[in-house]
């Protein structure tokens, strides 16, 4: 089961998503055609198969315009659903409920489509031993929810930002002066409870981080960045035959018609920046009943 996020991070993009729609003069189409407390019934319903994501967000935003509203939750975030599934009930002031509805179902269909887009990765792998991670290509204050969108279709987060695990890049390495140079400089100044990892872009750059590794001070995670299959293959071939104990994460131009070749390298963890920032909008419908 998939641990629901906490209703103090949600709320915040909710409040914010709903200040945008409302603007300076509120719901002027609800104002002038709904009366005042009229009440109405309606469902949120999948009109395409996918995987749920972020239905916590569509309570707390039909219950900020309507505190007094009553929200049935039919299932739960990481379940899989058919097309025309009902996947919530609610019964709440009209006029308030109506002004809800679009950011409501705007959360709900960026993180089911994140959700499912996941899922498909993470199928096209099974069976091989490797996992699905995101990136820190997210939307801009939505990384939380679309980070719980990925583990709701059962990927895996990378880390979640700058702060919380060293990751050296090329840029990085080139002006540190190499892979040793950037790798020594990092472990000397962090603890023992973070992680490093150091991207390679070549089977040199490999080798020389394998060398940290067997020396005790290499990184923790090695990502092959841009590596062909057959350098995919050498790389894991060189890592395991020598021993070392290191993840090797393979990263760049995975999509879902490569994904599984690159699966059966032997790679631990596949990074797909797609699972955010390429992911469609699930079609998901409001019906009044």
């Amino acid at each position: 089961m998939i641990p629901s996020l906490p209703d103090i991070l949600i709320l915040p993009i909710v409040r914010a998503a709903l200040a945008e729609d409302l603007g300076r003069a509120g719901d002027v189409t609800a104002a002038a055609c709904i009366p005042g407390g009229a009440r109405m019934r309606a469902v949120f319903a999948a009109r395409k198969p996918g995987v749920l994501a972020g239905i916590d967000g569509v309570r707390l935003t039909v219950l900020e315009m309507d505190p007094e509203a009553s929200v049935d939750l039919r299932m739960r975030d990481g379940d899989a659903f058919e097309a025309g599934a009902v996947l919530a009930e609610v019964e709440a002031d009209a006029r308030a409920f109506l002004s809800a509805e679009r950011s409501a179902l705007n959360l709900l269909g960026r993180l089911c489509g994140i959700a499912t887009l996941t899922r498909a990765y993470v199928e096209a792998v099974a069976g091989t031993g490797a996992r699905i991670a995101d990136t820190r290509k997210t939307t801009p204050g939505l990384r939380a929810l679309e980070k719980h969108a990925v583990r709701c279709g059962g990927g895996i987060n990378h880390r979640f930002g700058l702060d919380d695990a060293i990751l050296i890049k090329d840029n990085h390495i080139a002006v540190c002066g190499g892979v040793e140079a950037a790798v020594t400089a990092a472990r000397a100044r962090v603890g023992h409870l973070m992680k490093i990892e150091v991207e390679v872009d070549g089977l040199d750059q490999l080798d020389v981080a394998l060398g940290l590794v067997a020396a005790g001070r290499g990184p923790d995670v090695v990502m092959l960045d841009n590596f062909d299959l057959a350098m995919l293959v050498e790389a894991v071939r060189r890592t395991r035959e020598g021993g070392h104990r290191v993840v090797l994460e393979a990263s760049g131009g995975v999509n879902l018609s490569t994904v599984r070749g690159i699966a059966e390298t032997g790679v631990d963890v596949i990074s797909v920046g797609a699972l955010t920032h390429s992911a469609s909008i699930l079609d998901i419908g409001l019906d009044a009943v």
